[in-house]
């Protein structure tokens, strides 16, 4: 994706929503050589978000490249972190992609699966908005949850 202009502000309220922040402390995280230390939060999490505009630019088919894929990872590591805090018990991401960004998406607690996701087209990984992404984010948190809770002797396995 060429440099486009940033779309999130830095005074957005949604970026001090618990998913945001954990995202970004995830995004952090991978950042082990300090690239992206001077990057405020709206910086980092920008590049999860797709505008039209920036949709149009990435062709319907390809390769998802080594951000992309990051950007995946990252995405269901924070919905885990998010998943562990709210049940009390660790919750683990896997993520299984071929080259050509197709795959699946695991989150377990204990041997209880909270999260199945089919990936299609990664390397058009995104959201139309913050605010989507968010509500996306808390839906699979609360549907982890609620499998947690009724199904805690699994969990606890």
């Amino acid at each position: 994706m060429a440099e486009t202009p940033i779309i999130l502000l830095a005074d957005d309220p949604l970026l001090s929503n618990d998913f945001a922040i954990e995202l970004e402390r995830q995004m952090r995280a991978l950042d082990t050589y300090g690239v992206r230390d001077k990057q405020g939060i709206a910086q980092l999490l920008d590049p999860f978000i797709l505008s039209k505009e920036r949709k149009r630019e990435i062709p319907l088919v390809g390769d998802p490249d080594d951000k992309t894929l990051d950007r995946i990872k990252t995405f269901y590591n924070a919905i885990a972190a998010r998943i562990e805090k709210h049940s009390g018990r660790m919750a683990g991401p896997l993520i299984h992609l071929s080259h050509e960004g197709f795959g699946r998406g695991l989150i377990t607690v204990g041997k209880l699966v909270v999260m199945d996701r089919s990936l299609r087209d990664a390397h058009r990984f995104g959201f139309s908005s913050l605010s989507k992404m968010i509500e996306e984010a808390d839906k699979i948190v609360s549907a982890a949850v609620d499998l947690i809770t009724r199904h805690g002797d699994v969990a606890d396995l």
